[in-house]
């Protein structure tokens, strides 16, 4: 019953009919009073889960978010949906703190968003105990961390300010990005009691992924920008010198474009964050200092001109592209100076030596990703601790490249000879110096120009050499060791190949261009910017980029048609339909499109993802091979589209594909050897075993499900 209600809710204030994978398990959870960890990719809507309780809970709930602008803007949009909620922050006044407190004793707030800095405060605190709080719920819960990307010192008041409340509310915690050792620290350093995790999955399936190294980093800004020039987008440089640099080229190149670091002004940040958030300008070019409080959902694009120092900060910062839904593109420029830049920034920034031991082994791994010719997908998703089945994404730079895998083995061999017979003593630097033939004083002064691996690779430059090198590190060949020089070390797959018992094969990766939206979405785009503007409020407050391009799809010429798009509710569509259908009415005379009235709601949705056709098709009693010939897909990607859909909550019948007698076992084998790659498990099991039945017990024991 506490569901149905629930959802109705989601249908007036959200415009929406069905909660997304995740959303269900973590709202009965808060609802049922159990403290609740909730690990979400950014845009998967980890908001409504605390903001649909709050509003069925009886008292009121205190939400912890770090940054000022996010409650800002969290607010404005709760308020334009119809939703009771206000802020206090630093920006009120004493007098503006005291009348809205007053507000919320007379019951007029549900929600209240505070820094956790602001719980220092004695007399909040007071005031706060005089509430009747039956929540708490905590946002960016990796800040509570040290080993977190993030780590804010306020965040440990938190702890301390709920002991001090007359009785202890339901907290709820939640992050977007979060290793094994943060999400311990997370529930202990919160004091949660005995909570509920919830891992919905930390990949965006609306997200590609590409890494580009060695391209004119400029040269490609102004061409790729050229060619999405009506998307919006941010631009991360590691440094304000970058940024400013940056910046004044697009300005000169009469491109609509702001700035954002900690070296302007608060006014300055203020206002072009404002012009962004308001789409009067399109590019936004930045330091990590700007974002974790933008809560702008129409981002299509977010380009890395400097590689960041860990996957965590890259994940949060790439994640800003495609919070709607629709697709977005996350694009990583790199360079081998990148690397130097961000270890001169670790040593400059981290005097605990056994923090910048940490913070050096994190910049590895991200130099890893940068490096690696596999699924980037499969090695993010790897990196936060999900189950990842071998094959190919389809959607990143390394899975889409065109051609056949080729063979390295022979320079690989190389490579690790030179490792071999430098005894494993020095870095990629040296390796490659010796390999080259390079004459510098170091390989002398070492004998090194003795071995029999020196001027092996003659013909490759020095760059080409690193490059190879890092990558055979970023495939498990190689390994280097922690520290601020790390030394290359042969593993046992290195071994395997220098005694011809195994292959290196490796691909790169391409660059790929966003497709075009078509003039009806721009019109609406159009009318959605002069609403914001007389509404002053930020455009996709009014609808989101998925909401529009629904109704450029559909065509609805009527309320009720109008009321089957997803993200348009009751307030909205009272205060801006009228708007909205008329200029539909307008421009789609001539124009032969399917209307939401020629449709049922489910068929109003977006088309069904690919792996739901396969699960539907499966359900129905097909096999996998009738799957496979039916939809011209490969065996091996029907088997990876039922575990998708079982890592996302969704019923499938394993038992289906599961030999009874070999079940244990294979259980057993994947207990031995992790589940991370197939080969090892099919080599430890009995020939008779295929691959689809080893699948079908990872998707039944193995994957993080949605409960």
């Amino acid at each position: 019953m506490i569901m149905e209600k629930a959802k109705e809710i989601l249908k007036k204030y959200y415009g929406y009919s069905e909660f997304r994978p995740g959303q269900t398990k973590i709202i009965e959870s808060l609802l049922a009073g159990r403290d609740t960890m909730a690990i979400m990719p950014t845009g998967a809507g980890k908001s409504i889960c605390f903001q649909i309780p709050a509003m069925l809970l009886p008292g009121v709930t205190i939400v912890i978010s770090p940054l000022i602008s996010l409650m800002k803007d969290q607010v404005d949009g709760l308020s334009d949906q119809g939703i009771s909620a206000t802020y206090i922050n630093s920006t009120l006044s004493a007098a503006e703190v005291r009348q809205r407190l007053a507000r919320i004793s007379a019951g007029y707030c549900k929600l209240i968003y505070v820094a956790p800095e602001r719980l220092e405060v004695e007399s909040f605190q007071a005031a706060l105990r005089q509430l009747n709080i039956s929540l708490v719920a905590i946002d960016e819960a990796h800040c509570v961390s040290q080993w977190g990307h993030d780590f804010r010192p306020g965040f440990r008041n938190i702890s301390p300010f709920i002991a001090n409340l007359p009785l202890r509310p339901v907290i709820g915690a939640f992050t977007a990005t979060a290793t094994e050792e943060v999400k311990g620290d997370v529930v202990s350093l919160l004091s949660l009691k005995q909570p509920d995790v919830y891992v919905t999955g930390f990949d965006r399936p609306n997200l590609s992924f590409t890494v580009l190294r060695g391209e004119d980093k400029q040269k490609y800004i102004l061409n790729y920008l050229k060619s999405n020039s009506r998307q919006a987008g941010i631009i991360y440089a590691a440094t304000r010198k970058e940024v400013d640099g940056l910046y004044e080229l697009l300005l000169k190149r009469g491109i609509a474009v702001g700035r954002y670091h900690a070296g302007l002004s608060d006014d300055e940040r203020a206002v072009q964050q404002e012009c962004f958030i308001y789409d009067d300008i399109r590019v936004m070019v930045a330091t990590n200092a700007f974002g974790m409080g933008i809560d702008k959902s129409n981002v299509r694009y977010v380009i890395h001109y400097n590689m960041p120092k860990n996957m965590e900060s890259y994940y949060q910062e790439a994640g800003r592209s495609g919070r709607d839904g629709e697709p977005g593109e996350c694009i990583l420029l790199f360079s081998a100076q990148d690397t130097l830049l961000q270890k001169f920034l670790i040593d400059k920034s981290v005097e605990n030596p056994a923090r910048k031991q940490h913070e050096l082994r994190k910049l590895q791994q991200m130099v890893d990703y940068c490096h690696t010719p596999e699924c980037l997908r499969q090695y993010i998703l790897r990196y936060f601790g999900e189950t990842v089945l071998s094959g190919e994404c389809g959607n990143c730079g390394n899975c889409e490249e065109e051609g056949e895998l080729i063979d390295i083995t022979l320079d690989a061999q190389k490579v690790f000879s030179c490792v071999y017979r430098m005894k494993e003593r020095f870095g990629v630097a040296m390796i490659a110096d010796v390999l080259k033939g390079s004459k510098n004083k170091k390989v002398q002064q070492f004998g090194l120009d003795q071995l029999p691996t020196y001027g092996l690779m003659s013909e490759y430059t020095v760059q080409d050499l690193k490059t190879l090198v890092q990558r055979l590190v970023a495939t498990q060949y190689l390994s280097l060791t922690e520290g601020e020089y790390p030394i290359v070390k042969l593993t046992p797959q290195a071994f395997a190949v220098l005694k011809n018992l195994a292959g290196v094969w490796q691909k790169g990766v391409k660059q790929r261009k966003m497709d075009a939206d078509d003039g009806l979405f721009e019109l609406l785009r159009q009318l959605r910017k002069s609403i914001a503007e007389r509404e002053q409020v930020p455009p996709y407050l009014i609808f989101a980029d998925s909401t529009l391009k629904e109704m450029s799809k559909y065509c609805p010429k009527d309320e009720g048609a109008l009321r089957q798009i997803k993200g348009v509710g009751e307030l909205k569509l009272k205060k801006y339909g009228a708007e909205f259908l008329q200029l539909i009415r307008e421009n789609t005379d001539d124009i032969l499109k399917p209307t939401v009235t020629e449709v049922t709601p489910k068929e109003s949705k977006k088309e069904k993802a690919s792996h739901l056709i396969t699960l539907e098709q499966f359900q129905q009693g097909q096999d996998l091979e009738q799957i496979a010939h039916i939809r011209g897909l490969t065996l091996s990607t029907v088997q990876n589209h039922l575990n998708r859909c079982s890592s996302e909550g969704y019923e499938v019948d394993w038992d289906r594909l599961i030999p009874k007698q070999y079940e244990d076992l294979i259980v057993t084998v994947i207990n031995n050897v992790g589940a991370a790659a197939l080969r090892p498990i099919k080599e430890a099991l009995p020939e008779e075993i295929g691959y689809a039945a080893i699948k079908a017990v990872i998707g039944k024991h193995f994957c993080q499900k949605i409960s």
